[in-house]
């Protein structure tokens, strides 16, 4: 880091991602700070910079002394222990240490008292919700929300017409056929828990899975004008139902809100889409499949004249960026429910779907809003 580099980012205050500190002489404050920024992104300490942003520098004596106290901490304090790496920026008013924690591969960390923190703005404080923890497990793919098991769902629950379809589509048998009972068969293709479905299970074969799931659902509006502050609206729907019907209800609800293009059909055609269908196959999929399940939210659908929003709970997992989506790769954050719906759904799983969105229709801004906590894709629509 250059010198210049190192005042401008000063200039701008504290923030979850850099924290000030004028010495550090205490290893469980020190550890509480790595562990927080270890599960909450990652970030930069600078050591020898006042809370107010003025550099007292430090000494060669202290820089010594603090990657000796650093190389232990993170060690012998932090659990799985981490590498931070530091360096040394000169300062016309001495040398600053700028320490570096990368984002935790292996989260939840904790501190030697077995204390979770996480940074909230530029504070830390304990992890306390259990959203949060679930998260950090299921960065770190130790659990995933598709396999939690649903309380009050269970084998009656199951709409088996529909699943003995599947399954005989599937298989090449019927169900009589098979010789496993149903218990055990839904235990095998990992959709019960016990007496319970799980959530894959509970949101692709049952009817109302939204009964004990109230926010696995898609809220769909439409508007007619660009703001959704707008009081007034064209349409508006809670759209429920097992998976494959919610896909096939967003889809409608898209197709209604939006026009078809005449050109130099006849009076009689019903035109072409604005947009590809194949644009809202894919986003709308991907949507349900790799949503947030841990974050109690819906799917949003917004309809607007001149766009349209789809609006997905959860950032990308892991170091997914938007970059590598449109690279082809991909990160499965709900690996039950991406093999079904291979199944069940216009899905490949093969991190090809947005590539195949952005060739029929380039008009595609993808947003990660990580302080939002939510992924937006949101479709252009042509005008005229």
């Amino acid at each position: 880091m250059e010198t210049a580099d190192l005042i401008e980012i000063i200039s701008r205050g504290e923030d979850s991602r850099h924290q000030f500190k004028s010495n550090i002489t205490n290893a469980a404050s020190l550890a509480e700070e790595i562990v927080a920024l270890s599960n909450s992104g990652g970030g930069r300490i600078f050591v020898g910079v006042n809370d107010d942003g003025s550099v007292r520098g430090l000494t060669a004596e202290d820089i010594a002394r603090l990657n000796n106290l650093i190389a232990n901490t993170a060690a012998q304090n932090v659990r799985p222990a981490v590498n931070p790496v530091t360096e040394n920026v000169t300062h016309a008013n001495g040398i600053v240490l700028v320490v570096t924690i990368t984002d935790g591969l292996s989260k939840p960390y904790m501190d030697s008292k077995g204390v979770i923190m996480v940074k909230c703005g530029a504070n830390k404080q304990p992890a306390s919700s259990r959203e949060e923890l679930q998260r950090m497990f299921q960065q770190s793919s130790l659990v995933h929300a598709d396999e939690t098991p649903v309380t009050g769902l269970g084998l009656g629950d199951i709409d088996l017409p529909y699943f003995e379809t599947f399954f005989q589509n599937q298989f090449g048998e019927t169900l009589a056929q098979h010789d496993r009972p149903l218990p055990q068969l839904l235990h095998n293709l990992n959709l019960l828990n016990g007496n319970s479905l799980n959530l894959a299970g509970a949101l692709l074969f049952t009817r109302t899975p939204q009964f004990r799931l109230p926010t696995c659902i898609v809220k769909a509006v439409a508007f007619p004008g660009t703001s959704i502050k707008d009081d007034r609206y064209l349409d508006s729907r809670d759209i429920v139902g097992k998976l494959a019907d919610v896909y096939q209800q967003a889809l409608g609800f898209i197709a209604a809100n939006t026009h078809a293009i005449q050109g130099a059909q006849s009076v009689n055609s019903l035109g072409t889409p604005e947009v590809p269908r194949i644009v809202w196959e894919e986003l709308v999929a991907n949507a349900l499949i790799h949503r947030d399940y841990f974050i109690s939210a819906p799917v949003r659908l917004l309809v607007f004249a001149d766009r349209v929003e789809i609006v997905s709970p959860g950032h990308l997992p892991n170091n997914l960026t938007i970059e590598n989506i449109k690279a082809g790769n991909s990160n499965i954050r709900n690996p039950i429910l991406a093999s079904f719906a291979a199944k069940l759904l216009p899905y490949r799983g093969l991190g090809s779907g947005i590539l195949r969105a952005l060739r029929a229709y380039p008009h595609i801004e993808l947003i990660e809003d990580r302080a939002g906590n939510l992924f937006k894709a949101v479709v252009t629509r042509p005008t005229g």
